[in-house]
């Protein structure tokens, strides 16, 4: 089970776009790789279609390595690893390391 989930707010911890902050879009789990929003970015020149009358060049999402993603409490404001909770009726809940709020 992985920590990070689609609609996360997450930040990244390394690489080109270490410290800024996305929504998390899409969850590979095989691949441990996730697409963020406005994270990642790479020029792609995209042909002229029927569905798409204009090409050109667009700005696309490539996934990152979830390893390389850290999610964001508002409690701590930062970046914080997470954990796992199991509730006496059996969910699992995340929870952040460091201050113990629910996430």
């Amino acid at each position: 089970m992985l920590k990070i989930r689609k609609g996360d707010i997450v930040v990244v911890r390394s690489g080109d776009d270490q410290g800024k902050k996305g929504k998390v879009l899409k969850v590979f789990p095989q691949a441990n790789r996730a697409i963020v929003e406005g994270i990642n970015l790479v020029k792609k020149h995209k042909r002229r279609t029927q569905q798409d009358q204009q090409g050109g060049i667009v700005s696309v999402e490539l996934p990152l390595e979830i390893s390389n993603l850290l999610i964001f409490c508002k409690g701590c404001n930062r970046g914080v690893k997470a954990g796992f909770n199991t509730l006496k009726d059996g969910t699992k809940t995340r929870f952040c390391r460091a201050c113990k709020e629910t996430l």
